[in-house]
């Protein structure tokens, strides 16, 4: 349960609401520094609008999106300009990926959505010697730590969504119009499960709610 009372958390909905942001793209940056300056190929599992596949096809020579919407796949289509080397599928991120692996395996805010451990598994299989595993994903609140952290991002969201609205309500940007559901694991679990199937991998809490894994395969 959030320690904040009832009346801040509903008058917070409301601020966001009518100020909203997109946070996923916030981490788009973080995501770019920890890959390669070139590399051949590029995943974006979880891909909705396709912005940062776009963004994935300034450092790969071919980036493909996967994402279980067919709608915000579609919309993904449109929004790229037909000469990017971007494509798309609408498919299931365990079964959908066929027999390619690739230099860059990226999930944001989707890996929740899917089997933890399987899902981690997949991604590893999908990946080439070298490679890149980067998430970022978000977990279920449960300890102290937890949050702390989420009371301490609540001025920092108040804050990027003033500078990005300039104080005025907005619509919704389009990258967050994809369905989406809350987080089943812990932190906790997700680091014991992730360490069990990729050894050395790199987890870390993050302000906004978020966390990110960073695994590199030998």
């Amino acid at each position: 349960m959030s320690p904040l009372p009832r009346r801040v958390l509903h008058a917070l909905e409301r601020f966001h609401t009518a100020r909203p942001w997109d946070h996923n793209a916030h981490f788009h940056p973080w995501i770019l520094r920890q890959l390669p300056g070139r590399v051949g190929s590029a995943l974006d599992v979880g891909c909705g609008t396709g912005d940062l596949a776009r963004l994935l096809a300034r450092r790969a020579q071919r980036v493909h999106g996967v994402d279980a919407d067919p709608e915000i796949t579609a919309r993904a289509r449109e929004l790229t300009p037909a000469a990017a080397p971007v494509t798309y599928t609408a498919a299931d991120a365990l079964t959908g990926l066929g027999e390619r692996s690739y230099d860059v395996i990226t999930c944001v805010a989707a890996v929740h959505h899917l089997p933890f451990g399987r899902a981690l598994r997949t991604f590893r299989d999908h990946l080439a010697p070298g490679g890149t595993l980067v998430i970022v994903g978000v977990a279920r609140e449960r300890t102290p730590v937890d949050h702390l952290l989420g009371v301490a991002s609540i001025p920092l969201n108040i804050v990027m969504a003033l500078l990005k609205t300039r104080g005025r309500p907005v619509p919704r940007p389009v990258s967050m119009t994809a369905r989406t559901r809350p987080a089943d694991l812990t932190f906790t679990e997700m680091v014991r499960e992730a360490r069990a199937v990729l050894p050395g991998v790199r987890l870390r809490r993050r302000l906004l709610w978020r966390y990110t894994l960073v695994w590199r395969r030998r």
